[in-house]
């Protein structure tokens, strides 16, 4: 019986300054993640331009957004279990190939063809919810633990960047090439995959738990550019095998990961929904100066992610997450509360606030994902990760939901904005917002500049704590010692 943390980090990484290869994987990972969200939206802007042609119902539309939202829910749980059994690299190159060969594929698809499209972006979805929760736990596990809080973070920081990238790729390429041309953009992400298959090698970390120390060795060699004989092995480990149920027997851990990433999401997808329209209503302009506005918000986001990274480094996960998230609730609250006219020195405070709180929240997902990762140990890592983003996927349905329970008008895709429903509906953002800040306090686990030995042993104590370490039922395999 295994009761208690096995090593997992590796000496040489922890000590060593950055390189060329580590470099080189981070950036593959964030060029993956960002490339996701492009296809992402160029996909949102296809639809605006066949509703009309194609003659669309409202039933038909719905499924065609909503099917790439329940893949994603679904794609978490399933490529972070599978990422635990078959390797982070392998399933990180599967996960990317999904989703781009299913957005180039629809292209393919004929006039008209509602359900084929609705069914292509499912699978879209599938593949886009399991890349971001495979990717965080890979780079992780090649980083030192000094930076492994911001480096870890990358990954999500130039998502508002990829946003943008499909914006302008929609402007600028959609009246050229038309939007076949521009949902076969959906390829591109597959050349990240081709590099990630050709030269990076799987984690060190999930190769030493699975009891594979030579192959472990070699993967350090790589990274680090020595010899694989210069590779020093952690101390005495036990290889594991897990099940994903295994998580559950982290209860603080499952309980932090899975409600703030609903509490984050339910406003953050809550609020962009209704994002453009407000600025409209409260600041008078037209639509179009709105969308320009509006670009400014995402680099507001933009912005909080990177300070949000650097902040849990240098100041620890938890008091980063709480003030990133109280300053979100700060925003929403004085939303809320203010009038829309309110104005200091003709300047309406609307925007502003809006700019401000936009960056606090951006900042929580910055600090929120690699944070959740560090949560479990190696071998339910992603796992882990998967079904607190998974779960967490709820709120971009019960965000849009509730908008339109709380206006009683437009749909619950397209919840109409009305003066009468701010403030109560960003009452409810308040609550969730403030509910995600708490969560920082308790039941999170400190894990800043800890390496990963030092994580499984905060782990180890979480089973101890909870009296359930004698129900460990992984089974050992022996791997050599540090030499």
């Amino acid at each position: 019986m295994h009761t208690s943390a096995a090593g997992a980090s590796f000496v040489q990484i922890d000590e060593r300054p950055l390189n060329r290869r580590q470099k080189g994987l981070i950036t593959a990972a964030v060029l993956g993640t960002m490339l996701e969200f492009f296809d992402f939206f160029i996909v949102a802007f296809v639809l605006t331009v066949i509703s009309k042609p194609w003659n669309l119902t409202f039933g038909q539309s719905a499924f065609m957004l909503l099917t790439a939202g329940v893949g994603a829910i679904l794609g978490s749980f399933a490529f972070g279990a599978l990422a635990d059994r078959y390797g982070r690299r392998r399933i990180f190159v599967t996960t990317i190939l999904v989703f781009s060969i299913a957005t180039g594929a629809l292209a393919l698809v004929p006039e008209g063809g509602w359900l084929p499209f609705g069914l292509l972006r499912f699978v879209v979805g599938f593949g886009v919810g399991g890349l971001i929760v495979v990717d965080v736990p890979l780079v992780q596990e090649f980083v030192p633990a000094r930076r492994r809080g911001f480096l870890g973070a990358l990954v999500v920081v130039f998502v508002p960047m990829g946003t943008l990238l499909g914006s302008a790729g929609a402007a600028l390429l959609g009246p050229v090439v038309g939007w076949r041309g521009l949902v076969l953009l959906g390829l591109l992400p597959a050349l990240v995959s081709i590099y990630v298959r050709m030269t990076v090698p799987e984690s060190p970390t999930w190769l030493i738990r699975q009891g594979r120390p030579e192959e472990a060795r070699r993967s350090v060699a790589w990274i680090l550019g020595i010899k694989p004989e210069e590779v020093i092995l952690p101390r005495s480990v036990e290889g594991t095998r897990s099940r994903w149920r295994d998580m559950f027997r982290y209860r603080r851990s499952v309980g932090f990961t899975w409600l703030n990433s609903l509490a984050v999401q339910v406003p953050y997808y809550g609020a962009s929904l209704w994002g453009p329209t407000l600025i409209v209503m409260q600041l008078g302009v037209t639509p179009a100066r709105a969308a320009f506005l509006y670009v400014f918000v995402s680099l507001s986001g933009f912005v909080g992610r990177v300070l949000g990274a650097r902040a849990s480094d240098r100041f620890g996960r938890r008091p980063t997450g709480f003030v990133a998230m109280a300053g979100a609730s700060a925003a929403m609250i004085l939303i809320a509360v203010l009038p829309g006219s309110a104005a200091i020195g003709g300047v309406a405070l609307f925007y502003p606030i809006l700019l401000i709180g936009w960056g606090f929240m951006d900042a929580s997902f910055a600090v929120g994902l690699p944070f959740w990762s560090e949560m479990f140990p190696a071998q339910i890592r992603a796992s882990g990760v998967g079904a607190a983003y998974g779960f967490g996927g709820l709120g971009k349905i019960a965000g849009p939901a509730a908008l339109a329970f709380i206006s009683g008008m437009g749909t619950v895709l397209t919840p109409a904005a009305t003066a009468a429903a701010i403030s109560p509906a960003f009452c409810f953002f308040a609550v969730f917002t403030l509910i995600a800040a708490g969560t920082y306090i308790w039941p999170a686990l400190e894990t800043k500049g800890k390496s990963l030995d030092e994580i499984e042993e905060l782990h180890a104590r979480q089973l101890r704590g909870g009296h359930l370490a004698n129900r460990n039922k992984t089974r050992p395999v022996a791997v050599p010692g540090r030499q």
